[in-house]
């Protein structure tokens, strides 16, 4: 037989027997489809973005069907998903937890001043690596915008060198945090009603050379609180969101100006 013939008729030999085995195989090893999880990963809206406390939406869906988890952790998929998932397995419920994320810096150009000029890659991530960037404040917002480019709601805008979140548009989904290199952005609950918006530790005279709105860890909203709601740690104050009842106490004694009442609420309202 010609030597070449007697190749191919092997070679494809061998790819039918292996064929067969693989075939075989994946009937005898099959993995039984989970028909509740993957409806309800059909009803989740796929951003995968963690915000439930999952890797992503099958495993939030897997945990529903399998493990008891409770609807309405997805804040991207809002009421109607909580709703949705919450009929398909035949429970009562359906409300959402709504959380919105917020820019834990006032600092915009009004405030502060920067201290070198970057010229490298227009990015939050990569300006950091430089001398932690070119603001003034090293715990400051950098403004290149890694937040908005991964917004998928259009929520997130910079202006005048200060990410910015509009909590009408936000859907909770949580890749803004992720994305900032500075780990300035918050999830807060829509019953939060105070919050400090500062993330510098740095001790009250570096803070102020820095920026004019910066937490200076004085204590007076501590003294004023009547309801324990805040603390100064490490200079920075902080505010206890299941203290907070809204009084604006703190906010009206704050020297600087750095503490926000009434949640939800846009870090625009920092530079107006």
């Amino acid at each position: 037989m010609n030597p070449i013939l007697l190749a191919v008729l092997l070679v494809g030999g061998l790819g039918l027997i292996a064929g067969l085995i693989l075939a075989i195989a994946s009937v005898l090893m099959a993995v039984p489809k989970d028909e509740k999880a993957e409806a309800l990963r059909d009803l989740l809206p796929g951003a995968n973005c963690g915000a439930c406390g999952y890797s992503g939406c099958e495993g939030y869906a897997d945990a529903m069907a399998n493990k008891g988890e409770k609807v309405g952790l997805c804040s991207p998929g809002g009421v109607a998903v909580a709703e949705a998932t919450a009929r398909l397995l035949g429970v009562t419920g359906g409300g959402v937890a709504h959380k919105t994320a917020m820019v834990r810096c006032g600092g915009c150009e009004e405030f502060t001043a920067r201290k070198l000029d970057y010229h490298g890659i227009p990015s939050c991530r990569a300006a950091a690596q430089f001398y932690g960037g070119n603001w003034l404040c090293n715990s400051g917002c950098l403004g290149y915008g890694d937040c908005v480019a991964v917004c998928e709601y259009e929520a997130v805008t910079v202006k005048d060198g200060l990410a910015r979140v509009d909590p009408t548009v936000c859907r909770g989904c949580t890749k803004c945090v992720s994305a900032c290199p500075k780990g300035l952005i918050a999830m807060y609950d829509s019953h939060v009603l105070g919050v400090v918006r500062c993330s510098s530790h740095d001790k009250g005279a570096a803070t102020r050379a820095a920026c004019k709105v910066g937490c200076i860890g004085c204590g007076k909203c501590v003294k004023v609180c009547e309801y324990g709601a805040v603390s100064v740690t490490d200079n920075l104050a902080s505010i206890d969101p299941d203290k907070c009842v809204g009084c604006g106490q703190c906010a009206e004694n704050c020297p600087v100006h750095c503490i926000t009442i009434t949640m939800p609420v846009s870090t625009a309202e920092a530079c107006k």
